[in-house]
């Protein structure tokens, strides 16, 4: 019987069904994991998704031809049976789930295993094949427990506001931005936030998703209100001069890569906080474990040393796949030392 799912130019194909999973190039069936625009583009003739995400792809990608689903609803398309499962990555993340003539395969998308409260508690899906991501493929990612992270991120916190310094902290966007703004609500009454960060909490909140308010900061806010306080501002602001007015300051980057001493010094910014919306190194394999899978596929991150990985110690047969996923969230450019073979499959 022929793979379920082959990997094209254009991305996850199931030929069955005719559709692509998360395709990255203009196609006229796609079924999306989640909304980060990696793996939700532009150009698509139907769109389907979690309902959670069609608010997110209308603000990235505006209006187009949506049809949504809920977790655990079946749509069968040319005969394959397609589900949706949560993959606790972001909000609206998704594994989907295919059937076709006894045969299930699960595309994982991204996912994380540890439920913020926020994405959806993860769920492994039993299978025949599963195709995973290694974003943190390798053993020295292994994440604290998300409350400890919180509780430091507010400690440093209250550290700069005794030392009369607004709090500047790095997060994605969509999905860090979302857990760390529950995470600190109660430090101050008012957050400010970047334009990029306000636009999409605020997409979520009119969604009506029960989200921390920021304030936007415009070229009009007053210099003095910014003392002291709390401001979300995506990565593409360090070093830029938006962050001038914010004077005196602390930086703190909510990253997995904070993983790795010394990456926040290199990064020249003040704290590192170890949060990532991926699954550690345990977390890929307990979920692989989980799955039952015989073959497993490995996407974009570590793949190379994380498939050796799994067929060396026979948890799956394993195959690394190379796919262009990973373009848009600011984990997977690591700063980690890697081996030639790693870096080119990174």
């Amino acid at each position: 019987m022929p793979q379920l799912i082959s990997f094209t130019d254009n991305g996850l194909f199931c030929e069955a069904g005719n559709f692509y999973i998360d395709p990255w190039k203009p196609v006229a069936h796609a079924v999306i994991t989640h909304g980060h625009s990696d793996h939700a583009r532009f150009g698509n003739q139907y769109y389907l998704c979690h309902r959670f995400t069609k608010p997110i792809l209308q603000l990235r990608l505006g209006d187009n031809n949506y049809q949504t689903t809920d977790w655990n609803e079946t749509i069968n398309m040319n005969g394959v049976k397609i589900s949706f499962h949560p993959a606790g990555h972001i909000i609206g993340s998704s594994q989907i789930r295919l059937e076709y003539k006894g045969e299930v395969w699960v595309v994982s998308g991204d996912y994380k295993t540890e439920d913020d409260g926020i994405s959806g508690k993860f769920e492994p899906v039993k299978c025949n094949a599963f195709i995973t991501e290694s974003t943190f493929g390798l053993p020295i990612y292994k994440w604290k427990p998300q409350q400890e992270i919180y509780d430091d991120i507010i400690t440093w916190i209250n550290k700069n506001k005794e030392n009369g310094k607004a709090s500047i902290l790095i997060t994605y966007s969509l999905g860090k931005a979302q857990r760390v703004l529950q995470a600190i609500k109660e430090t101050t009454q008012t957050i400010f936030a970047h334009g990029a960060i306000f636009n999409m909490q605020q997409t979520l909140i009119d969604a009506g998703f029960d989200l921390k308010p920021v304030v936007r900061i415009t070229p009009e806010t007053p210099k003095e209100l910014l003392k002291e306080t709390v401001i979300i501002a995506p990565p593409g602001a360090e070093g830029t001069s938006w962050m001038k007015k914010f004077h005196p300051y602390s930086i703190g980057v909510c990253s997995g890569w904070m993983q790795v001493r010394g990456n926040a010094r290199r990064r020249n910014v003040d704290e590192g906080f170890a949060l990532s919306d991926h699954a550690d190194w345990n977390g890929l394999l307990k979920t692989i474990r989980e799955t039952g899978a015989e073959k497993v596929f490995v996407t974009h991150g570590f793949q190379s040393a994380f498939s050796r990985y799994l067929n060396e110690e026979n948890i799956a047969e394993a195959a690394e796949v190379k796919t262009q996923f990973g373009d848009e969230d600011e984990e997977t450019d690591s700063p980690l030392e890697t081996k030639p073979e790693e870096k080119e499959n990174a």
